[in-house]
Order: C-alpha cells, then structure tokens, then sequence
C-alpha cells in the first residue's frame, strides 16, 4: 500500500518525533564543560497535532513497518525533523500502524537528517531510536549541534532518554566546541 502524505496515528508520530527532540535537546552549554550532559526534562506535549509528510509510505503489514521515502518532514509545534527516509518498526500481532494499535519498536531516520527548534538546530547522516532501551542515536562524518552562535561537532551524539544523559563522541577525531558568550540570554530590564 502506497499513499502520498498520509497521517499516522498520534502513537507512530509521537515516536518520530521523540527522536528529533532528543537531538534538539542536547545543545545546550553543559557541552562546553565535558562531552556529557543531563538533559532531564525533555517531554513531548500529547495534546498538540503531530504532522507526517513524505513523497510516499509503505506499510507492510506483515513486516510490521512504515516506509516513510523522500522529503520526509515530521512537525510539532516549534520542532521540525527532515530526512530523506524514516522507517517506523513496530510490534504486535496483528497490529496495524494505520489504525493506531501498533507499539513503536524502532524509527530509523537517513539521508541529510535536520531538526530545527525555534532555538536549536541538529545535523546528521541517519538516526536511530530505540523505544525500548529509550536511546536515541545521531551518527555521521559531521553531528552538528548548534543553539545561536554556539556550535558542537562530532560524529556520534547518543541520549538516554530515562536519564536525560547525552554524550556527544569524537570517534578518534577530537569534539570540537565553539562557544559564543554573546548567545547568553540576557535577563530582561524592567522597564520603568
């Protein structure tokens, strides 16, 4: 079965989209002192719509996946995740990823994989997110991370999402960091 811009169930998309928010969450400055940082907090709103585009999907039902292929683009509210391909894994039997009762298992995101916040962009080769060890994986020969003018380089971001532990690995090259003391927020002044 292949249908142009078709919509999942909020299950199938929340899940898409937790990968692009566990990217999104790790620019943050607790890079600038170690390649590890907690980033405890990071939820998804199940109240908002989630949107699913591409230029085509396949489901197999009995493979038990979705094929999401080419301009793949998964939005809600602020956050936007981009890639050439998505592949939906889930389980169960019989379960049907159209009809909402299918568990998430894995999503793989390939092909110029790009998440963008209102503040914070991520830039990757592929992903891959686990729903059952809630691990998320960004790899490639450059993960970029950046939140205004503050900018980190590597070739492998991983995150716990229980813990909201994420490591950011140099792979045999070196973690390369560029901070910019003007990106700090600057409290507000009262105005008189």
């Amino acid at each position: 079965m292949t249908q142009s811009h078709r919509r999942l169930p909020l299950s199938v998309a929340r899940a898409a989209l937790i990968a692009g928010l566990a990217a999104t969450a790790v620019a943050t400055g607790a890079f600038a002192q170690s390649t590890t940082a907690n980033m405890n907090g990071l939820k998804l709103s199940g109240d908002k719509p989630i949107q699913i585009e591409s230029d085509a999907l396949e489901v197999h039902q009995q493979e038990n996946l979705a094929n999401f292929d080419g301009n793949v683009k998964v939005v809600q509210g602020t956050t936007t995740m981009r890639s050439g391909n998505m592949v939906v894994k889930y389980k169960g039997q019989g379960a049907a990823v159209t009809s909402g009762d299918a568990k998430i298992d894995t999503i793989d995101v390939m092909n110029n994989v790009v998440i963008n916040t209102d503040t914070q962009q991520a830039t990757a080769d592929k992903g891959h997110f686990d729903m059952n060890t809630q691990i998320f994986t960004l790899d490639g020969d450059k993960v970029i991370l950046s939140e205004g003018g503050n900018v980190f380089v590597g070739c492998k971001l991983t995150v716990h999402m229980t813990t909201g532990e994420a490591k950011l690995d140099s792979c045999g090259k070196r973690v390369q960091i560029q901070l910019d003391p003007k990106s700090k927020q600057q409290p507000q002044q009262q105005k008189p």
